[in-house]
């Protein structure tokens, strides 16, 4: 089912673009973990934890922007370098207790400087594939596969935060990813694939002219699955808020990371399973049923009391992640013009991290005072918001003909 991927992308490219993906996973939780054990402050952790999502919502679209007008070479080597080295003067920084103000400010620095590995891994892979003449099934099953390794990376990444924190010190995490970013990130910014490849005469003066005109018109469809994108992110941070209230309560804190990684492992494998629904489902209608299933698995959480029933419920809703996900990005490429497709991927990834930080925050403060249900509450009431969108917009695809770039793959 996926030999023709592997056959497209190569056995290098995956490779990097997993490790290179993984710091984005570890940052989060390692700078709160590392801020909380030098500062001694929760509230200075959170602070330079939401400096980071901040940052990283913010200037996730711009790296998007530049790597659509730019090529993602130089952007994503700048971008990896710049990130590696202000992920490392956070680690000094906490090291040396520095003052929030400066914490801050370092926190945003990493986030905004994130290279976007994701957004454009995907955005390379299903670029190569359009220009190799692939089907839309045959696209389907490259994000398919991309959305699996995202799932991977940020189920892996927070456990090896927790390990490198349990075995050594949250700095040893974050200057981990710290390599990670220089060394992957390079690598991913030099393969062969993310060279601008040859383009016909022809082309180049039909993308000159309808350059400006694609960059200026976007679907209004595109912002409702952007919207989408953001209530997803809010289910995951109130999901989170919830986890962690409930085995708070029920003396167990140290399972809220377990159970989220059994979600993340479910949603994991319902997103590598996607590649088999049949092609005659179309995109809208699996918009539609993903957003209901959402609905229907969010809602029991609210009445979830004991550890066992909390593992099987999150366990069950991870399985109707993974396929919104893929569906979103999927709906987005055959909405958007090619010249806007690095861009609008990374408006997605940014969107869900934003959302997830808003909730997480809110959520985590209504679990405080209501307890773990009014977290989960709001876990699902993102997605009832989810279905009624999937429900009342209409959004317009383009022919496969349409969307694949004029360009010529270059070799994997």
């Amino acid at each position: 089912m996926y030999r023709d991927t592997l056959s497209l992308l190569g056995p290098v490219l995956p490779v990097v673009s997993f490790l290179g993906r993984l710091p984005t996973a570890m940052c989060q939780l390692g700078s709160l973990l590392l801020v909380a054990e030098t500062s001694g402050s929760l509230t200075t952790a959170g602070l330079a934890g939401g400096a980071l999502a901040a940052g990283q919502t913010v200037a996730g679209p711009l790296v998007g922007r530049l790597a659509d007008r730019r090529g993602q070479r130089p952007v994503v080597l700048a971008a990896s370098l710049a990130n590696a080295v202000a992920v490392t003067a956070l680690v000094l920084a906490a090291l040396a207790q520095a003052a929030t103000g400066l914490l801050m400010l370092l926190g945003a620095l990493a986030g905004a400087t994130v290279p976007q590995i994701g957004p454009l891994a995907r955005t390379r892979s299903v670029r190569l594939a359009r220009a190799a003449g692939a089907d839309d099934r045959a696209v389907s099953t490259v994000l398919s596969f991309e959305g699996t390794l995202d799932e991977v990376s940020f189920v892996l990444g927070p456990a090896l935060v927790g390990l490198a924190a349990a075995v050594a010190h949250p700095a040893a995490a974050l200057l981990t990813a710290a390599a990670l970013l220089a060394g992957c990130g390079t690598a991913f910014a030099l393969h062969p694939t993310a060279r601008t490849p040859e383009t016909d005469p022809e082309a180049v003066r039909k993308a000159t002219r309808t350059s400006a005109a694609e960059r200026s018109r976007l679907p209004a469809s595109t912002y409702a699955l952007r919207v989408t994108m953001v209530l997803q992110g809010a289910m995951f941070g109130a999901s989170q808020a919830g986890i962690t209230a409930l085995t708070e309560r029920l003396g167990a804190p140290d399972q809220a990371g377990l159970v989220y990684a059994a979600m993340g492992v479910t949603s994991a494998a319902a997103g590598f399973a996607m590649a088999a629904v049949p092609a005659r489902i179309g995109l809208t209608a699996r918009w539609r049923a993903s957003t209901a299933l959402l609905v229907v698995l969010a809602a029991p959480l609210v009445l979830v009391e004991g550890l066992g029933w909390l593992y099987a419920g999150v366990v069950v809703l991870g399985v109707a992640y993974a396929p919104h996900l893929i569906t979103v990005f999927g709906l987005t490429e055959r909405t958007v013009p090619p010249a806007r497709l690095a861009e609008s991927m990374a408006f997605l990834t940014s969107g869900i991290v934003g959302g997830q930080a808003l909730a997480l925050a809110v959520s985590g403060r209504l679990a405080e005072t209501h307890g773990a249900p009014a977290a989960f509450g709001v876990a699902a009431g993102a997605a009832v918001a989810c279905a009624v969108l999937s429900w009342t917009v209409r959004v317009r695809t383009a022919p496969a003909e349409e969307v694949r770039p004029a360009v010529a793959a270059p070799s994997a």
